[in-house]
């Protein structure tokens, strides 16, 4: 059996020490994070998944409003230093996707397959899991590391303002991605009889 599809996706892992020194232009990892999305499997074709794809002081910029937001979510100064580092380390990657669900796409599609109407939201959701999978892989496939975040909804309004991110834009997930730095940590799985069933 062929399995290069399955060794691409055993490079994707999250990688928190990234950096700057990746050997593609700006437009080049652009144009692939776009093409991916383009390819990526949604529900009845209705294309919901939308992404900002931030490089430079435009990056910088979302990893400093992340930090001042949740200046007042943490309880103690010393705790959030910590929260700072790692948000620091977000900041020093090369760029950052920003995953939205385009919310008039779906209610379209609600009102257009009414039939359907209660699943169009959960298959949004999983039309942004096939684009990030598929962005994340592409970028591993080209020697680019990068890891998942999720400090939505939190910086919904302030991301919003500071990029000129339309009002029906649902911010879902944050990919930060640049030059691996260092390596994944180990990866564990669960016994597999508790999470397959094989039925002949």
């Amino acid at each position: 059996m062929k399995e290069q599809l399955l060794d691409l996706a055993k490079k994707r892992r999250s990688i928190y020490a990234l950096g700057r020194n990746v050997d593609q232009t700006p437009d080049e990892i652009a144009s692939l994070i776009k093409e991916n999305i383009k390819w990526a499997p949604t529900p009845f074709n209705n294309q919901t998944t939308r992404a900002v794809i931030l490089f430079g002081a435009n990056h910088e910029k979302l990893w400093d409003i992340v930090a001042k937001r949740l200046k007042s979510e943490v309880p103690t100064e010393e705790a959030y230093q910590k929260t700072l580092n790692k948000i620091n380390g977000f900041k020093a990657a090369f760029g950052t996707v920003m995953f939205y669900t385009d919310t008039d796409v779906v209610r379209r599609f609600e009102n257009d397959f009414a039939l359907y109407a209660d699943n169009f939201a959960d298959w949004s959701e999983q039309a942004q899991g096939n684009a990030q999978f598929a962005v994340w892989t592409s970028l591993a496939e080209n020697g680019i590391g990068a890891n998942l975040q999720h400090y939505n909804p939190l910086i919904d309004d302030e991301v919003r303002e500071a990029f000129g991110i339309p009002a029906h834009w649902n911010l879902r997930a944050q990919l930060d991605f640049g030059s691996i730095e260092g390596p994944a940590g180990e990866k564990e799985f669960m016994d597999d009889a508790d999470r397959f069933k094989v039925l002949k």
